[in-house]
């Protein structure tokens, strides 16, 4: 086990001699360790010989102790070090290396303990609102306990001692050597091999033939502690060559020599080490095995006490001269797993390694530029986290970690700031200052709550270093052993994402480690709170479509947990509306585009993504006040969506890489999911029922019947819900003007129908007569029957019937149609207007409304007839054609030369359609000229001239269907004799003896 905080009043005895500031920790004395004598073995006694030192100043200063809160008073000296003097004086003079009285490495003062509240007098500077520029050392606050001293040229503050001669040299290098050439056998050849080198570093400050032998052999030194640190037990400890290890490394660290840095062989090196002190069993468990397996040489726990006080005076022999930090950055590297581990004795010893390295740093803090340190907001996430661990002993080291953090934080960033910053320190200090105030009488409260360091750190967070605030958080959601840390670390995510959300950069990165990681997230209250910080983000308009853009790139339908995203936002009210709009404005960009070969996938994603968002109504407000741009919106992607597959869609390269897509989804299914559940969070109720009723889902997603469905949506909007109709018919002024023909054609049938609203006749005509005159004259014919559709609805309010009547000559041309709709539709809306027309429109529009009865369309002729109050033979309605009718088709063509007789060419209006594609048309026409010419007055006829119909006729001679010819030449024949001949007083029906039958 790590020391215990209260024995570290002790920890400077027993080592090398004490003359400086250097921070090393030390043993606890084994009356803490535990009780009994050592057994010492001869190797043990050289090792001992290696550590003994000179006596250290007694102190008595207070220390920090984050366990209880209280000042203790513990005694400078202990048992360690008289023990170890002890030792000294004992060992046999023949393992002693050299006779010369050794340099040793000095120990510090712990004279950094002292209260962990940070001293707030050097803030009194820094005001509120201060208007000072330049920012200067006093801004930054102090620590007690933290006062840098006086650092002089070297580290280390060594005694007095005699160099080694020559011959002492010589012998050192021939004793590595030998160690290089494999003779390291045995435990006493390890530790003589590992004091050779660890005494002979002590020549490198002036001895040249030592620098250049230690120098030349890096490689061979790293090799061969690698092979030393392989060899020992992993999983049990009984011999002294772990600890030799460490204390040799950071003899040569003192000596500048990096054993731990640089090359890939010295990285492995460093892993090694870390892994074999840190992977020990637990002190217990070390302690059982002794019981179950005497070896006889010593105490375990006092062995483990010792080796793990040697690695963490090497790890913090590695920072003392560290001015670009780049040492304590591959620490944290190497070190970071371990603070990660779910093996609570493993996390125990790796965050006490890490409270001793940044101890030591915050006491000799020489900052030099440019900072090579790359991990400040992984650390402060990491050890903040530990704060809240379940293992007591690990969140009291952290909180010791953080509160020496917080004084190099405040240093480095001091160091590396610059005017264009300075204002943003300044408040970072000013906000520091009050938190720290507020704690300042409950400092455990303070730092066993990862919440608040969170706020005091991120002012002083860059936006990098806050990215890796972010990610270290989330990777710690993967600890499913303990759900009070992932508690911890959603506090922190909100806490952080609260007070620093202008300052993020990487945002979809954080996204995607949300979207990875909530599948793990098991507790309701953590996954809320993530949500809450995706929240967060996604309200911001900095980054609102940076989040949507990330939740969109993801296949639909969307898996439960990106679901539980949608529905679960909690966005406060006045941001609700902006995230919905941003949201319909990514499905609106696509309809607003050219068609393409394949839609766009975000189309679809948006669409689902709608749907999630109603069925979750966190944003009901905005989807009320939004509902107009909703819902004609959804209506145009169902258009758009009419008969495709997944396979139309444009779907990003391996978005589907786990998952097919299944042939049951489709565009068209999300458009209707997302337009239902639009209606029913927005009580639309009535009118979803009148949907239902009457087929209009289905009338909605229909190629050939889409328009039906939006009229009969549009109708019962209107009346059951006249405001939000009216509302939808002003957003559509505007909308008309937008998008592809889809669009148009969706948004023209909508409006359409909503002008039968009293509040139609308000809109200026330009905005509706004149916009259908111009779809009256448009090459889609729907956009002309649609056109047609809004004025009959128009010409309802008498006001708007003059601007109508402006496109009568529009409306009567309509008439000439080949479609049935148009025509009908031109039909109502003159029979409307017929009596307000001028004579000449009337005749033109009669003389048009006469040719329409050689359409073969009996409802036209109806219709036709009602609005000239004629009576149509019953003839007329008979369900046979006209051409095996003969009879039936002479009355009818008596009656029309009866009525039309001075008044327009029948005649000639009815040889158009000789010229029709269809068949019956044709067939038809040709029977009814040959009638009328019959019938009609011959004086007339050879007047008008019957050239034009003869060639005509002659032309038909030679169409394909014989039916055609036969009466096309018979007509022929009746033309010619009706135009040489007077009329004859007896008639006679040829037609019925052409086919063989009796006149009637």
């Amino acid at each position: 086990m790590p020391l215990s905080r209260r024995g570290r009043g002790s920890r400077l005895a027993g080592s090398r001699a004490a003359t400086s500031s250097l921070p090393r920790a030390t043993a606890l004395s084994p009356k803490s360790a535990g009780r009994g004598a050592l057994s010492i073995s001869h190797a043990q006694l050289l090792t001992r010989r290696r550590h003994s030192s000179e006596q250290v100043p007694p102190e008595s200063e207070p220390q920090a102790d984050f366990r209880s809160g209280k000042w203790l008073q513990e005694p400078a000296t202990g048992d360690a070090r008289d023990s170890r003097q002890a030792l000294r004086a004992r060992m046999s003079s023949k393992h002693r290396i050299c006779s010369q009285e050794e340099v040793v490495i000095p120990y510090a003062y712990d004279n950094d303990s002292g209260s962990v509240d940070l001293e707030l007098s050097n803030l009194e500077t820094i005001k509120k609102g201060s208007s000072s520029i330049e920012l200067t050392d006093l801004d930054i606050p102090d620590i007690p306990g933290l006062h840098c001293e006086p650092l002089s040229d070297s580290p280390r503050h060594l005694t007095r001692q005699d160099p080694l001669n020559e011959a002492i040299v010589d012998k050192l290098i021939q004793s590595i050597q030998r160690g290089f050439s494999g003779e390291l056998k045995g435990e006493l050849e390890k530790l003589t091999f590992l004091g050779s080198l660890s005494s002979l570093s002590r020549a490198l400050p002036y001895d040249e033939t030592t620098e250049s032998f230690i120098h030349s052999h890096i490689a061979d030194i790293v090799h061969t502690l690698n092979v030393l640190v392989q060899e020992e037990r992993p999983h049990s400890l009984s011999s002294l060559v772990r600890q030799e290890v460490f204390v040799t490394i950071a003899d040569l660290s003192y000596q500048d020599v990096h054993l731990l840095f640089g090359s890939e062989d010295r990285a492995e090196l460093f892993s090694l080490v870390i892994k074999s002190i840190i992977t020990l069993p637990s002190v217990r468990t070390l302690t059982q095995i002794q019981e179950i397996m005497p070896n006889g040489t010593c105490n375990t726990e006092c062995l483990y006490r010792q080796t793990f006080q040697a690695f963490s005076e090497m790890l913090q022999s590695l920072v003392v001269k560290d001015p670009y930090l780049e040492n304590l950055d591959t620490i944290i590297k190497h070190l970071d797993p371990w603070l990660q581990s779910v093996k609570d004795h493993e996390r125990e010893r790796a965050t006490a390694s890490m409270t001793q390295v940044l101890k030591c740093l915050s006491r000799h803090l020489s900052l030099k530029l440019p900072l090579r340190f790359q991990r400040l907001g992984h650390l402060v996430a990491l050890m903040a986290l530990l704060c809240g661990d379940p293992q007591e002993n690990v969140a009291e080291e952290a909180a010791e970690s953080i509160h020496y953090l917080l004084h190099i934080t405040l240093r480095l960033k001091y160091i590396i700031h610059d005017k264009k910053n300075q204002q943003n320190l300044k408040r970072a200090l000013t906000k520091c200052r009050e938190f720290l105030e507020l704690y300042s009488s409950a400092a455990k409260c303070f730092y066993s709550c990862p919440f608040r360091i969170a706020q005091v750190f991120e002012g002083f967070l860059d936006s990098n270093e806050l990215c890796q605030f972010i990610m270290t958080t989330f990777d710690t959601l993967k600890n499913l052993n303990h759900p009070c840390i992932q508690r911890s670390a959603g506090e922190l995510l909100l806490t952080l994402a609260k007070n620093a959300e202008s300052r993020f950069e990487k945002v979809p990165e954080i996204m995607g480690v949300i979207c990875a990681q909530l599948s793990i997230i098991s507790q309701p209250r953590v996954r809320q709170q993530i949500i809450n910080t995706v929240s967060l983000f996604i309200s911001r308009p900095k980054y609102t479509d940076i989040v949507l853009s990330f939740l969109l790139c993801h296949p639909v339908p969307y898996n439960r947990h990106l679901a539980e995203v949608w529905r679960m936002l909690a966005v406060e009210l006045p941001n609700t509306t902006w995230i919905l709009w941003r949201l319909l404005r990514k499905l609106q960009k696509c309809h607003n585009e050219p068609a393409q070969e394949k839609m766009a996938y975000v189309a679809v994603a948006a669409t689902d993504a709608l749907y999630e968002v109603f069925l979750g109504n966190r944003l009901r407000a905005a989807t009320f006040r939004l509902f107009p741009q909703l819902l004609m919106t959804l209506l145009i992607q169902i258009h758009h969506s009419i008969g495709l597959t997944m396979s139309d869609v444009d779907i990003p390269s391996g978005l589907y890489t786990e998952q097919e897509v299944s042939s049951e989804v489709t565009p068209l299914c999300f458009a209707m999911q997302a337009t239902k559940t639009l209606l029913l969070r927005t009580c639309c109720l009535q009118e979803f029922n009148i949907m239902e009723k009457n087929k209009g889902w289905a009338l909605l997603g229909g190629k050939d019947c889409h328009l039906q469905g939006v009229f009969l949506l549009a109708n019962a909007l209107l009346e059951r819900n006249r405001l939000l109709a009216q509302k939808v018919m002003y957003l559509l002024v505007p909308f008309l003007n937008r998008g592809n023909d889809k669009h148009k054609l969706t948004s023209a049938g909508f409006f359409v129908e909503l002008l039968r609203s009293p509040v139609a006749k308000r809109l200026p005509s330009i905005y509706s007569v004149a916009r259908f005159k111009d779809w009256l004259q448009d090459g889609n014919h729907l956009f002309r029957i649609l056109g047609l559709r809004g004025l009959y609805n128009l010409v309802g309010h008498q006001e708007m019937r003059e601007d109508i009547k402006s496109l009568l000559p529009y409306i009567v041309d309509s008439l000439r149609e080949t479609d049935k709709k148009i025509v009908l539709s031109a039909i109502q809306i003159l029979l409307q207007l017929v009596r307000t027309m001028d004579f000449t429109t009337l005749a033109a529009m009669m003389r048009t409304l006469f040719s329409l009865f050689g359409d073969e369309s009996r409802r036209v002729l109806t219709i036709c007839a009602q609005f000239l109050k004629w009576k149509l033979p019953q003839e007329v309605y008979s369900k046979d054609p006209w051409h095996i009718k003969p009879t039936e088709a002479g009355t009818i063509c008596r009656f029309f030369e009866k009525k039309c007789k001075g008044k327009i060419n029948i005649l000639e209006q009815t040889l158009i359609y000789s010229k029709n594609p269809k068949l019956s048309v044709r067939r038809s026409a040709v029977l009814f000229v040959g009638l009328l010419s019959k019938y009609m007055d011959h004086n007339e006829l050879r007047r008008m001239g019957t050239d034009r119909i003869e060639d005509d006729l002659r032309d038909l001679l030679c169409d394909p269907e014989p039916s055609l010819c036969i009466i096309t030449s018979q007509t022929l024949l009746l033309v010619q004799m009706a135009s040489a001949e007077p009329k004859p007083k007896q008639r006679v029906n040829w037609l019925q003896k052409l086919m063989g039958r009796s006149s009637a």
